[in-house]
């Protein structure tokens, strides 16, 4: 006579191996970003974290968001395949968007800095205002009297 039955224990030992396995696989898994072309929410007190702050809300396959603050002017930026999509949420600056990018240079595939804008439209942006910037067209945040903080999605072609 057997001690213990080998033929129903060894199924139990192996289940429930696999079940402690995977109890601790999945919260490594939660730890990993989501894959770029996956839904991403961000609840609404994380939201209000980064609109009081900066940084990155989310980031996929063909668009990321955050917020950022600039505190003085920066170069003309003009992207091939973004496009850049602006609410302004404190302070205001001077925004130039079409025209002639002069002094422009690759920087990184797709993308060119620039020293000015020759031409182009000038926006005054504050608080509230909205402002979409198609893809290869010039743009420059001319003047930013104190700060400017600002919602950013930039949606990607590929």
């Amino acid at each position: 006579m057997t001690l213990f039955p080998t033929n129903r224990l060894i199924p139990r030992i192996v289940l429930t191996s696999c079940m402690l396995a995977g109890a601790m696989v999945v919260p490594a898994m939660a730890q990993q970003p989501p894959p770029a072309d996956t839904v991403i929410y961000v609840d609404a007190a994380k939201v209000a974290e980064a609109f009081a702050a900066t940084g990155s809300l989310g980031k996929g396959s063909d668009f990321t968001a955050s917020v950022s603050v600039r505190t003085a002017a920066g170069q003309v930026e003009l992207h091939e395949k973004e496009t850049d999509v602006f609410y302004i949420l404190d302070g205001n600056a001077t925004f130039v968007t079409g025209g002639k990018m002069i002094d422009g240079k690759l920087s990184r595939p797709n993308q060119y800095l620039g020293a000015s804008i020759e031409g182009g439209q000038e926006h005054q942006l504050k608080k509230g205002d909205f402002i979409a910037v198609p893809a290869g067209t010039p743009h420059w945040f001319k003047q930013v009297p104190t700060s400017v903080r600002y919602y950013n999605v930039k949606s990607i072609r590929p």
